[in-house]
């Protein structure tokens, strides 16, 4: 099997244990509507949640990524009981620096959901407090997820990280299936801190298969833990930065109506559903040979890689983008509405998706665009466009606010988003010349046209044949599959009419790969 082959097998593994983790990552949040609703308890869940885990993910995120190359030159300078040592001091260091963290965040409670959702007060508030330190815990986990994730990625080992999310949404289920009648929001929590650790869990096996047995030594001077703190920070500002767009959109809905939070949190869940399965797949495949054809100096084999990533990019997210400001509504009612999530919070729900989806093709470029820099060790420009996709975002959140409520919130994402990599573009025109940008706009417009004649059967189907139909729940499902489905053949028997070329191509270039 060659290197390509083992690629493409393992980003088909990834993508299709993380499609699955997804779906139960859906029905999760399905059943967390169901049970809970689109309220109050709901709102200072998810903003208790968030700031529990933002900056756990953030610093994981960036010590994953910056230990991959480490354990790799350990390994190769000192041999496996190298990079055994290494591991075993870096998982300590990181358990008492996660230690500190949750025992700072205890204190500093109510000083991060003021920061976090000032619009809270009173009985809300205090709940927020509780739920953030019963929450705590998760700081813990996370450190040792993402440092044996970047161990065991090292190794070329994916199967564990890659199907982590399915006990860990497992756990949820049995909890919102059999045991959430009743049970307070801190319940909820508490399930949420258990969930946690079966990432690190199920890591532990193939951990250990390695060789790797735990012992209590720390070796602060090892110079590989001061290259680690070195190389970590640029990666965790770039990483924070990202963060801070949620930080700030659900700080601004805190003062909005009552389930504001909740429905830009469910609506961002489809979105990401799409991204983090399909264009992860994508991001995945593409960025082993972006760097490869880098560290050659291959130019134009970068920009082929880059056009061709971008075309399948755009053959996915554009007819996604048209079919959910089609479909938004049906399908937050088909998703959600149930229990005590109500036909006004499916109203909420989908005026935020729609918006959403107004950049959810930009998002999507955007990932692509960052890892051609990353294949360029270029960690700036990214980091760069990210502070300035901040500073858009704050400045339409307020001009938008007023007159949109949480919809506002939603379009200045999309609107900062596809500013911002329309930038980055600009920037990566500059660092490397000529990307056949051309060939990207007629790709966008031919991939638009199919996109819009499936938006037209859709629409029709829909809302026109649909409404002679009995207005059942199960007919209502019915007719949206069929309207899916028939959205989905017009989308491709249009493809073939207006970019066979391109399709054909497309199709080679993944089968071969």
């Amino acid at each position: 099997m060659t290197r390509q082959q083992k690629m493409a097998k393992s980003a088909a593994m990834i993508a299709t244990f993380t499609l699955l983790s997804k779906g139960l990552g859906f029905i999760r949040e399905v059943l967390i509507a169901s049970r809970y609703g689109s309220g109050m308890e709901t709102d200072t869940y998810f903003v208790a949640m968030s700031s529990t885990v933002i900056i756990m993910t953030t610093i994981g995120s960036a010590l994953n990524t910056t230990l991959i190359p480490i354990f790799s030159e350990i390994g190769q300078k000192k041999g496996k009981e190298g990079r055994l040592r290494y591991l075993n001091n870096i998982l300590n260091i990181v358990f008492f620096i996660s230690l500190i963290l949750a025992i700072v965040s205890y204190i500093a409670s109510p000083l991060v959901i003021k920061v976090m959702a000032k619009g809270f007060r009173g009985e809300q508030f205090d709940l927020a407090v509780g739920l953030n330190r019963i929450g705590l815990p998760i700081i813990v986990f996370l450190g040792f997820t993402h440092v044996l994730s970047g161990y065991l990625h090292s190794l070329q080992i994916f199967g564990p990280h890659a199907i982590m999310g399915i006990p860990y949404n497992f756990i949820f289920l049995i909890f919102l299936l059999f045991f959430a009648e009743g049970k307070s929001i801190g319940m909820l929590m508490l399930v949420s801190v258990l969930a946690s650790a079966t990432q690190f869990l199920i890591q532990i096996p193939a951990t250990r298969n390695t060789g790797y047995r735990y012992s209590l030594n720390v070796n602060l001077r090892d110079p590989y833990i001061k290259r680690a703190l070195y190389l970590v920070f640029p990666v965790l500002l770039g990483s924070s930065v990202q963060q801070l767009n949620v930080i700030i959109d659900k700080t601004l809905a805190s003062d909005l109506v009552e389930g504001s939070i909740s429905a830009l949190s469910y609506a961002s869940r489809i979105n990401d559903l799409i991204i983090s399965v399909f264009i992860a797949a994508i991001t995945t495949v593409v960025f082993p040979m972006l760097s490869e054809a880098s560290s050659r100096n291959d130019v134009k084999g970068t920009v082929k890689i880059l056009n061709q990533g971008v075309s399948i990019i755009l053959l996915i997210t554009v007819p996604a983008s048209i079919g959910i400001l089609i479909l938004g509504h049906p399908l937050v009612q088909v998703f959600f509405e149930r229990g005590a999530f109500s036909a006004d919070a499916s109203i909420m729900t989908s005026g935020a998706l729609i918006y959403y989806s107004i950049g959810l093709v930009a998002i999507a470029l955007r990932s692509m665009l960052n890892k051609v820099f990353y294949s360029l060790q270029d960690t700036k420009t990214p980091m760069i466009n990210g502070v300035i996709g901040v500073l858009l975002n704050v400045i339409l959140n307020l001009m938008l606010i007023g007159s949109m409520q949480h919809r506002g919130l939603a379009l200045a994402t999309s609107i900062s988003t596809i500013i911002t990599t329309i930038t980055l573009l600009y920037r990566l025109r500059i660092k490397m010349g000529p990307l056949g940008i051309v060939g990207m706009v007629v790709s966008f417009v031919k991939t638009l046209l199919a996109s819009l004649v499936m938006g037209f059967f859709v629409y029709m189907i829909y809302y026109r044949i649909g409404v002679f139909l009995p207005q059942t729940k199960l007919i209502q499902l019915l007719i949206l599959l069929a309207a899916i489905g028939v959205g989905v053949i017009v989308y491709f028997l249009m493809l073939m009419v207006v970019m066979r070329k391109e399709l054909k191509m497309l199709l080679r270039t993944v089968v071969r790969r």
